[in-house]
């Protein structure tokens, strides 16, 4: 006998789920009163009520909740709900700009360190100022002793002639300059390659033998034992402490400048000087390496002979020094790394040097064109001096002790240019 209602079959209501009892269909229409039936009322006498929502079958999910204000919860009135969309996380900018300043931070900091380890090692710390005898006490500030050979290094016969160096082997000091560093401003300082000094004596540190003192041209020192005699010689006359040192040849000269790109330079008249093939109008220009290093060379147009010719490469490494530490340079690789290439490869420096002192040199050279910076030659007494050796430069002994002991107590320097 069938004890459902009238019109009830056996067939499962579709909506129905497996477990459980089945229910009148009046069941399935009563509102929802309380998600816990009254004790020993649950369905069929046992179990959770209707209103617990485990097993509510009929129960309608619940919305997500709503957004206010950007969080999460239903999408705006008149727009399609995405669920995935509705739960998806905004992008946290502070988080992803700190991670890519980090990432900048580390990049710069990796190439910084490679930059200076090949720079580090390309330089050519080959003059050893630790045998050089009686030095004088530390001043005040850096003294570097800049020096520029007639050096034909690694030139072709093609290059020495287009750069009209000549032929001749070995090396000369053609340029000696003092560079200070201090609080109170830069000093470029020219001592004439044919000044009149005490050579003092020496052990040569590739003969070994015992050089005596002699007066002779400063440039002689070079000649006779290289770098660590031409320091030492420096220092017994000028009273100064060299501190750092760094000699550049013809050819690698013209290897910075042509890596540079050129430097401007800008000329009050024309210049010419058959004899280092100078040849410029008037006004500003670009010099090539050849063309500049005919600048640097040329001296017999100059009425001022050899002292004239010193203030020119003072202007000259002025402008050097400017555009090497220039942004324009600094910041651009492609100028930057072939510059220093060149640099390296060509400079020859103390064994103490480090890649920052050598940039803190061009820095110094850039600021003697500065304001507090100071361009000048030893002050001379006589610039066509008779000796047995020639025709010399004679310092004026006084001017110039006055000169030197203000670079010493890095002073401001006030002695008058001779």
């Amino acid at each position: 006998m069938n004890d459902w209602p009238e019109g009830w079959t056996e067939q499962p209501h579709p909506r129905r789920g497996r477990g459980g009892p089945p229910q009148p269909e009046g069941a399935r229409v009563m509102p929802h009163v309380s998600r816990q039936a009254p004790p020993g009322q649950g369905g069929h006498g046992q179990g959770p009520a209707y209103g617990d929502h485990r097993y509510d079958r009929y129960e309608q999910p619940q919305a997500p909740p709503q957004r206010s204000g950007g969080g999460y919860g239903g999408p705006p009135s008149g727009y399609g709900y995405d669920e995935h969309d509705a739960y998806r996380p905004r992008p946290n900018w502070g988080r992803r700009i700190k991670w890519t300043v980090i990432s900048l931070v580390m990049v710069m900091l990796v190439t910084g360190v490679g930059t200076y380890l090949w720079a580090d090692s390309k330089l050519r710390r080959e003059v050893d100022l630790s045998v050089v005898e009686e030095r004088p006490d530390g001043g005040e500030g850096t003294n570097y002793l800049i020096v520029g050979t007639d050096s034909r290094e690694g030139l072709t016969a093609q290059e020495r002639e287009d750069l009209r160096t000549g032929h001749s082997e070995g090396a000369r000091a053609d340029t000696m300059m003092i560079l200070h560093t201090g609080s109170n401003g830069n000093a470029l300082v020219s001592l004439p390659r044919d000044s009149w000094v005490t050579i003092p004596e020496f052990t040569g540190s590739t003969s070994g033998n015992r050089i005596p003192a002699s007066q002779n041209k400063l440039n002689a020192a070079y000649a006779m034992e290289g770098a660590e005699l031409l320091v030492r010689t420096v220092e017994y006359n000028t009273g100064l402490r060299i501190d750092n040192y760094a000699e550049i040849g013809f050819g690698g000269f013209a290897s910075v400048v042509d890596a540079l790109g050129g430097v401007e330079m800008c000329f009050e008249e024309a210049v010419q000087d058959k004899n280092s093939g100078a040849d410029f109008e008037a006004g500003c220009q670009d010099l090539d390496g050849a063309q500049s290093l005919a600048f640097v060379r040329q001296r017999y147009q100059e009425a001022m002979g050899d002292l004239g010719r010193t203030q020119n490469q003072q202007k000259f490494l002025g402008a050097l020094g400017n555009q090497v530490a220039s942004p324009a340079t600094l910041l651009n690789p492609f100028k930057l790394y072939p510059t220093m290439g060149a640099s390296l490869d060509s400079l020859i420096v103390d064994e103490e040097m480090s890649v920052f002192e050598l940039g803190r040199m061009f820095l110094a050279l850039r600021g003697v064109q500065g304001d507090g910076g100071t361009q000048m030659n030893v002050p001379v007494a006589d610039p066509g001096y008779a000796t047995d050796k020639g025709s010399a430069v004679l310092w004026d002994k006084e001017a110039a002790a006055q000169l030197f002991e203000q670079l010493k107590n890095d002073e401001t320097v006030s002695a008058p240019e001779g």
